[in-house]
């Protein structure tokens, strides 16, 4: 097995990943940072019918403008008085890739100049798109981009919801968004409240609209917050990210492990499965000589065994800052034949965006490194 560099295999403390960095107040708030009964109150304040709430509000998460100025059926003044008072987006785009499969990677620079990404996908009779929750990661996976410069704050709800919002302008109008994955920078349930409050957004029926089992929330496997997301009765998909069939492996792999252990993980996943009755996702990421051994294959088939599971495998996106690889066709096909021989059900995911930085947090990272050079 390959020996991991001693830089990427320093654990950062559960602490960190529980509780970063405070989230950095904005100078001007954007729109949709208020609540429906602050805009309702801001409103009333000027003179305004309470109805104009709802209109507003359905202009900003259900049609596809870019300014206040777009609002047809609002009055000359109060269109004014919005552009004077709120930011009508919590961000800028800043960079823009589209790859030859039409896949779509954003660079978002927020009010304090902190940069995110989100994705947009196509596939035929679905469009899903990709989205961050923190600014940098905790958790220091070896092979991601996204935790290489450590965690730097929070995502507020709206920064979190309107990167849907942004990628869904970019559509065409035939096209809607049939799917949300929480899987972008960050670790979502690290950012707990301000995850839940932009998922309630995206499924209400007069905010998006999207069905919660069209939501996927990636973890790196939190137990706590899992057994939380459990009992908040709603159908949302979990993905946890194993990455090795071990806690040996594991621990090397996701340092953050050596404070929880797979067996509190699986039994979180376990309890989150009674309360929903949501298949549980396992995303096991393929690192050549590392974790895509037949024996691994083999231990994490027993390791599922009798579970109500779906592996999905990753090959290991390239990162330029990084040694790791991910393994040769062969291997992963010999990998996965193995889990389906045992029992597991199993799939290789779909490589998106293969021209572009299509690494979680590579793009930001790209655009960190050329400002400091």
């Amino acid at each position: 097995m390959k020996t991991l560099p001693d830089s990427q295999n320093t654990p950062l403390p559960i602490l960190d990943a529980v509780a970063p960095a405070v989230t950095a107040a904005p100078v001007q708030r954007a729109v949709l940072e208020l609540s429906f009964q602050e805009l309702q109150d801001w409103l009333r304040e000027r003179g305004y019918p309470t109805f104009r709430t709802q209109q507003i509000r359905r202009w900003l998460i259900q049609r596809r403008i870019t300014s206040f100025e777009q609002m047809s059926d609002l009055p000359a003044a109060l269109r004014q008085q919005l552009h004077e008072q709120f930011r009508f987006c919590s961000f800028q785009t800043v960079g823009h890739q589209v790859a030859s499969d039409r896949t779509e990677k954003l660079l978002l620079r927020l009010q304090d100049g902190e940069l995110v990404e989100c994705v947009l996908m196509r596939d035929p009779g679905r469009r899903t798109v990709c989205i961050s929750t923190q600014v940098g990661c905790a958790m220091g996976c070896v092979f991601c981009a996204s935790g290489l410069r450590g965690v730097k704050r929070n995502l507020t709800p709206a920064e979190i919801f309107e990167q849907v919002l942004v990628l869904h302008r970019l559509m065409a109008d035939d096209e809607k968004i049939t799917n949300v994955v929480v899987m972008g920078i960050g670790e979502p349930l690290a950012n707990y409240r301000s995850l839940m409050a932009a998922l309630e957004l995206l499924t209400a029926e007069d905010g998006f609209g999207l069905g919660a089992r069209r939501i996927t929330v990636s973890t790196v496997g939190l137990p706590e917050k899992i057994r939380e997301f459990a009992r908040s009765g709603q159908q949302y998909n979990l993905a946890v990210s194993l990455h090795a069939p071990n806690d040996a492996l594991r621990t090397e792999i996701v340092p953050v492990n050596r404070n929880i252990g797979i067996q509190e993980i699986l039994d979180a996943a376990e309890e989150y499965h009674q309360h929903t009755g949501r298949r549980i996702s396992w995303e096991y990421v393929l690192l050549s000589g590392i974790n895509d051994q037949p024996r691994h294959a083999e231990e994490l088939a027993t390791l599922l065994r009798g579970r109500t599971a779906h592996v999905n495998l990753i090959p290991m996106n390239g990162v330029s800052e990084l040694v790791m690889t991910a393994p040769r066709e062969p291997q992963t096909q010999q990998f996965l034949e193995i889990l389906v021989r045992r029992g597991i059900p199993a799939t290789v995911r779909k490589r998106k965006g293969a021209d572009i930085d299509a690494a979680c947090g590579q793009l930001r990272l790209n655009r960190e490194d050329s400002k400091s050079t």
